[in-house]
């Protein structure tokens, strides 16, 4: 009784520190290869003191040390969609460290003073000091893993990096050169948009120099559709994010879109939490307004954006698997996905950013010259 009950502990303590190991190298890779952390940098690593995103940002922490990097582990409260961040991250980011790193629960959280009088570089506007930072300055390099978990960490950051940032090299040079998409599937998704003279973004794992960042896992490459131009079905038929969280759906959820807004949701229960998350999207910015958190006039423009469709992404991790955790759902293979509410251009500013998986999708670009260019075919990427 006594040797069975030992016997047990020691297998479980073995299992708590081959996983304690496999996090302690998924968190080398992150900041060796993915950000290549110099000594000497400043690392702002910032989280929940939830259990499993303060593990991952322990071990962050401890990889970033080893580095020789100054590094800085900052925790706030758990924020969703509609939450504001603490005013003491907002502040820690206006410091302007060489990296930021977000392990969250759930969101980073929203930027008070920048929604309320937003930064200008050019002629592109940002909500949101972090983003200003490592998009407008390119002063930033950063990853941000939302709802991320220890398993789905240490399972989809030690990956081929070569192979997927050649991948999402294709995918985007395709994009950028197209004009439209057309994006269907054997479950009725049927959705056609222009994206005439916009940029794909990658997110490949490399955010080795200022101005690059994205999630970990990484492993998708995505474009906004231009504002008001979609028009058609989508299927919503692998997860979907709500106000709750993401839901494995099990009925699909049918979206029609008309001059690039949402205009109807239909489905089972999936569908009525999509369709409440996107009227609290709506409704929730005109209190906002009301309480001084959004410019006067701003309410309208983003209360319509709840409903804009923001984002075509392509999944190519190949370890990611579809788990109800979107960070991991939207790289999946054999995938895209769209995303309700704001895009990624700075034209189509929302609350809400709602992604949502279409399974074994075909995706054809028009060139300029009129040409079709296959992307995918029955969820298989075409000519990579």
């Amino acid at each position: 009784m006594n040797k069975r009950s030992n016997s047990g502990r020691k297998a479980a303590k073995t299992s708590g520190e081959n996983t304690e190991e496999a996090l302690k190298n998924a968190a080398r890779i992150a900041v060796r290869e993915s950000l290549k952390v110099q000594a000497g940098e400043r690392v702002l690593i910032i989280t929940n003191p939830q259990d499993e995103v303060s593990r991952i940002s322990r071990a962050l922490y401890d990889a970033a040390e080893e580095c020789g990097a100054e590094a800085v582990l900052m925790y706030q409260p758990v924020k969703t969609q509609f939450d504001f961040c603490s005013e003491e991250v907002t502040g820690a980011l206006k410091t302007s460290p060489d990296v930021c790193i977000s392990i969250s629960a759930q969101r980073l959280g929203k930027d008070r003073a920048a929604i309320q009088h937003p930064y200008r570089e050019g002629e592109r506007a940002y909500d949101s000091t972090f983003h200003y930072l490592l998009y407008g300055k390119k002063a930033l390099r950063a990853f941000w893993s939302p709802r991320v978990t220890v398993d789905s960490f240490i399972r989809t950051v030690p990956v081929d990096y070569m192979r997927m940032h050649l991948e999402c090299l294709r995918i985007k040079e395709i994009l950028d050169d197209a004009v439209s998409l057309h994006v269907t599937n054997a479950n009725g998704t049927d959705i056609s948009f222009s994206v005439a003279g916009r940029n794909a973004f990658m997110d490949d794992g490399d955010f080795s120099v200022p101005g690059r960042g994205g999630n970990l896992p990484a492993g998708e490459t995505f474009v906004s559709p231009v504002v008001g131009s979609a028009t058609g079905r989508i299927v919503f038929d692998g997860s979907i994010c709500s106000r709750q969280g993401e839901i494995l759906i099990k009925t699909p959820i049918t979206v029609q879109v008309r001059q690039g807004y949402v205009e109807l949701i239909e489905g089972g229960k999936e569908a009525e939490e999509l369709l409440a998350t996107v009227c609290g999207g709506e409704e929730n910015v005109y209190t906002f307004e009301k309480e001084g958190k959004l410019p006067q006039g701003m309410g309208e423009v983003y209360a319509r954006n709840a409903r804009n469709i923001g984002e075509l992404g392509i999944g190519l991790n190949p370890c990611a698997r579809i788990s109800g955790n979107m960070l991991e759902d939207e790289k999946v293979y054999h995938t895209c996905h769209f995303a309700l509410g704001s895009n990624y251009d700075g034209d189509a500013p929302a609350f809400i950013h709602l992604d949502g998986l279409v399974s074994n999708p075909t995706i054809v670009a028009t060139l300029p010259s009129g040409r079709p260019q296959d992307i995918m075919k029955d969820g298989d990427l075409v000519g990579l």
